[in-house]
Formats: C-alpha cells, sequence, structure tokens
C-alpha cells in the first residue's frame, strides 16, 4: 500500500494517475471528506480516508503493508491567515507522519515550497546551509520553512525526501480558484475577452510583463516525485523546477498562440498591498537533484503550454 495525503488535490491526483499506471493500485489517499467525489478521482484506483480521522488510525496501520507515504497534502493559500490552522496541518501534521515513517524505517517524500525563498534576496539554492538563513513572505511559506528546519535541526534529511515546488501548473487544478496557475487563468481570460490582463512593473528594473518565474507543467514535476519513489535512496531536501526562469509575457504569448488568437496584453497597475512583497524573480538552482541522478530534461514553457490547453482546458470536462 501507499499512503498519498492531498490525493484529491491538483498535484496528488496526477501522482495517484501515475501510480495506478505504475502498477500501484492499493493507494489510500488521504484528503478532505468533501473532495471524496472530486472529478480529480474520477477513473482512478484507491481508497479514501478523511484527513482528521487518519492520524488516530495510522496506529491500526500494519507497517509492513506500507510501501511509502506521500505527503503532498497542505493547506496552499498563501493568503491564509489562520496560524493555528497552518500550525496544525502544514507543521504538526506533517511531524506526526515523518515520525511514523522514521520509526518505522517507511520511505517518507513530501512536499516543501519554494514560498520558503521569500522575495528571493537570498537566492534559490537548496542547500542545507542556506535554507536556515530563508524569511518566507507569508505564513504559508513559514509553515513549509518550519517543517523543513525541523528536519533540518533533528538531523532527519537523510531519512526524508522532500521537493520544493515552484510555480505548477496543468490538468486538475481546475477547483483552485484564487491560488490556481497565471496559466489556468490566462486561458479563462483571454477566452471570455480575447485579451490578458498583467501587471505593470512597480520596480525599474523589470519591464512591464518582464518579471519571471520557473514554470514547470505538473507532468514534468510528477516525473521527478515517481523518481523518488523508485529511488528509495534518494534523500532530502530538493528544488522542483525546471531550472530555467520565463517572463510573464512568455508566458501569456505561450497561451494566445496555443489558442490561435492574437497577442493582445494588457498591463494593469499593481495594487499597493502587493508590490512590498510581490516576487520579480524566481529560479529554481537544480544541481543537487541532478547530483542526486535526476538526468530528464523538463519540456519549454511553450510545449508544456499547448498540451494544457489544447489536450485538457480546450476539452470540455478533460482531466487527468
Amino acid at each position: 500500500m501507499i499512503i498519498l495525503t492531498g490525493g484529491a488535490g491538483f498535484i496528488g491526483s496526477v501522482i495517484l494517475r501515475r501510480l495506478n499506471e505504475a502498477g500501484h493500485k492499493d493507494v489510500l489517499v488521504v484528503d478532505r471528506t468533501e473532495f471524496a467525489h472530486l472529478e480529480n478521482l474520477r477513473g482512478k484506483s484507491y481508497r479514501f480516508e478523511d484527513r482528521d480521522r487518519f492520524l488516530d488510525d495510522l496506529a491500526k496501520i500494519d507497517p509492513s503493508d506500507v510501501e511509502a507515504v506521500l505527503h503532498i497534502g497542505a493547506i496552499t493559500s498563501t493568503t491564509e491567515r489562520n496560524q493555528d490552522l497552518l500550525f496544525r496541518y502544514n507543521l504538526n501534521y506533517s511531524k506526526a507522519l515523518a515520525e511514523w515513517c522514521f520509526e518505522h524505517g517507511t520511505r517518507f517524500i513530501y512536499a516543501s515550497s519554494a514560498a520558503t525563498y521569500g522575495d528571493g534576496s537570498k537566492g534559490f539554492s537548496d542547500s542545507d546551509s542556506v535554507t536556515p538563513t530563508l524569511q518566507p513572505l507569508n505564513l504559508y511559506g513559514q509553515s513549509k520553512q518550519d517543517f523543513d528546519m525541523w528536519l533540518l535541526d533533528n538531523g532527519l534529511t537523510s531519512k526524508a525526501c522532500g521537493f520544493k515546488f515552484f510555480n505548477v501548473f496543468g490538468p486538475n487544478e481546475y477547483h483552485k480558484g484564487d491560488m490556481a496557475s497565471l496559466v489556468f487563468k490566462a486561458y479563462n481570460q483571454i477566452k471570455e475577452t480575447g485579451a490578458l490582463r498583467l501587471f505593470k512593473s512597480a520596480d525599474p528594473r523589470y519591464k512591464d510583463g518582464e518579471f519571471k518565474r520557473d514554470f514547470i507543467y505538473v507532468m514534468d514535476a510528477v516525473d521527478v516525485v515517481m523518481w523518488a519513489v523508485e529511488n528509495p535512496s534518494v534523500n532530502g531536501i530538493f528544488n522542483l523546477g525546471t531550472g530555467k526562469a520565463r517572463s510573464w509575457n512568455d508566458l501569456a504569448n505561450a497561451m494566445f498562440d496555443a489558442m490561435g488568437k492574437p497577442r493582445n496584453i494588457i498591463y494593469i497597475e499593481m495594487p499597493e498591498n502587493v508590490r512590498k512583497q510581490y516576487q520579480y524573480f524566481t529560479e529554481a538552482d537544480m544541481s543537487k537533484i541532478r547530483k542526486a541522478g535526476y538526468a530528464k530534461p523538463f519540456r519549454e514553457l511553450e510545449d508544456s503550454v499547448q498540451d494544457y490547453a489544447r489536450n485538457y482546458l480546450m476539452q470540455p470536462d478533460k482531466y487527468y
């Protein structure tokens, strides 16, 4: 059995399908009960348990039956202000799962976040010597940083495999609302209005639309997670992006082209409350995971956007 928290969510549900395709049919999905019948789970092999019951029931599970725990579930809203909620689900829940795995020698793979890098002033190295210096800009990022630091402070990184996901986009993110990727939002905005609105730059170092992010297609991100499942000797905290930052303008133009629409970008003022914590640049340093043995190349942004738009967004009710 494989335990997969967050298996009804965006990245988790793509992992679930890939696990099924790899022959793992006995997967225990742990998520919120209201997600139990989400379209993300349709056609997949799994059992389901509510996240609030699961930790109590964990003691009843025979550890010899569990091949691995993939802890992808979390509160992922970067605007969440309830610190107690984040502390409960993103830190303490993660600790409880990790401790169970360490006690029983079970493979533990978990989702960290590039939100730990804050404004990027410390760079984007996933070196263990850099991690303690990071200062996230929001409580979500801090909750992920706190768990990474718990592992580091207790010398446990050699027993866990964590991934700092950068800007992931792709099928099955449709339920995420404001937290959905700009790629998803761009498709819908272009479809409805024929144009895409992007923030003007509030930093003289960057032209309008030229701030950059490390956008990674969910298919590529899950390739890395599956590699970790198949290589249990690989442990540590790793970046998970493409290692190649691309601009908002690049992303917008890729979507216009994928949809066969004329390029039409409208630049709007950046809200005052966003300016102080806006990230103008993110780019994953991928040298650590390459050194660990991951060799597969990542797709170019244009190819990923085209696949997402044409094979999913433009197809009615198409999930992965």
